[in-house]
C-alpha cells in the first residue's frame, strides 16, 4: 500500500490486520448487494480501504472505529462528506439500530479475538437486512456448518436459528498487512423470514444452547438431567415430545429441535 508511513502504527493488542487487496475488497463490497439507497454500518474501518468502496455505493455510511488515531484519520478524510459519519467507540457498546435510524446493512473486518461477541451483537434487534463479515476461516466454517457436521456447535445453532448463513469465499493471509497467522473467509448473514425462535425466546435460547454444547459429548438425556435437575423419565418425555432421540448428542440437533426442546422445558 502506498503512503504506508503516513498511517498510524499497527496496534497488535487490537488484533489489527489491514486488508489491502483491491480485488477482495471489491468482492466484499459487492456481497452487500447495495443499490445506492442503503445505510451501511461498517465495523472496524481501520485505514479506510473498504470504507471508500462503501461510501461510493451507499446512501449513508456510519463507520465505527475504536482506535483513536484511525478514527481521526477517517474524520479528516471525510470531513467534507456529509454522507459519512465516523463513530469513535467500542462496537459492542453501540446500538446499530439507533445509529442507522432505520433499515441498515453491516460490513466488517472483525478482529479475531472478539469475533463471537461482535457476531452476536450484530444479531441484536433490529437486525441488519444483510451483514457481511470477514472472519477467521475456522469461525466461518463453524457459522455455516450443518447439524451433524464436526464444525457444528453453539455458534452455528445460535446464528442459524435467526439467520441464513453463507460462506462466500476464502481470503489468504497474504492479502493483509501485517498478515495474520491464519486464513480468513467472508460470510454473509441474512435474517430468516421465519426464525426458529421467537423474539421473546432469543436470550433463553442462546443461554440454553451454550450450556448444552458445554456437554456436547453427552447424550441429550443426560444433558437435560444435568441442566434442569430432572429424572431420566422426565428428560426422555421432553425429548420424545420434541421429536428428538434421547440418546442423540447435541451436535446432531438442528436449531428448530433445540427450540422445541426449550419450549417443553420442565419448570
Amino acid at each position: 500500500m502506498t503512503g504506508e508511513g503516513r498511517h498510524p502504527p499497527v496496534r497488535k493488542s487490537l488484533g489489527q490486520h489491514f486488508l489491502n487487496d483491491t480485488r477482495i475488497l471489491t468482492r466484499i463490497a459487492g456481497a452487500l448487494e447495495l443499490t445506492g439507497g442503503e445505510t451501511v454500518i461498517e465495523i472496524g474501518p481501520g485505514r479506510g480501504s473498504l470504507t471508500a468502496l462503501l461510501a461510493a455505493r451507499a446512501r449513508r455510511l456510519v463507520a465505527v472505529e475504536y482506535d483513536r488515531a484511525l478514527a481521526q484519520l477517517l474524520r479528516d478524510r471525510y470531513a467534507g462528506d456529509a454522507r459519512v459519519t465516523i463513530v469513535e467507540q467500542d462496537v459492542l457498546s453501540v446500538n446499530f439500530g439507533e445509529l442507522a435510524g432505520g433499515p441498515y446493512v453491516v460490513a466488517g473486518n472483525v478482529p479475531y479475538y472478539i469475533t463471537t461477541p461482535i457476531l452476536f451483537h450484530g444479531l441484536t434487534r433490529p437486525r441488519a437486512e444483510r451483514a457481511v463479515y470477514l472472519v477467521q476461516r475456522e469461525v466461518a466454517e463453524r457459522i455455516v456448518a450443518p447439524a451433524g457436521d464436526r464444525a457444528y456447535g453453539a455458534l452455528s445453532a445460535n446464528i442459524q436459528a435467526v439467520a441464513r448463513a453463507e460462506l462466500l469465499f476464502r481470503v489468504p493471509a497474504g492479502a493483509f498487512r501485517p498478515p495474520p497467522t491464519v486464513e480468513s473467509a467472508v460470510v454473509r448473514l441474512t435474517p430468516r423470514a421465519e426464525a426458529a425462535i421467537r423474539e421473546d425466546e432469543e436470550e433463553e435460547y442462546r443461554v440454553f444452547v451454550q450450556a448444552v454444547f458445554g456437554m456436547r459429548r453427552k447424550q441429550m438425556r443426560r444433558v437435560l438431567r444435568e441442566l434442569w435437575g430432572v429424572d431420566a423419565e422426565s428428560a426422555d418425555r421432553v425429548l420424545i415430545d420434541a421429536g428428538v432421540d434421547p440418546s442423540a448428542r447435541p451436535e446432531t440437533l438442528a436449531p428448530e429441535q433445540f427450540a422445541r426442546v426449550l419450549r417443553l422445558k420442565v419448570r
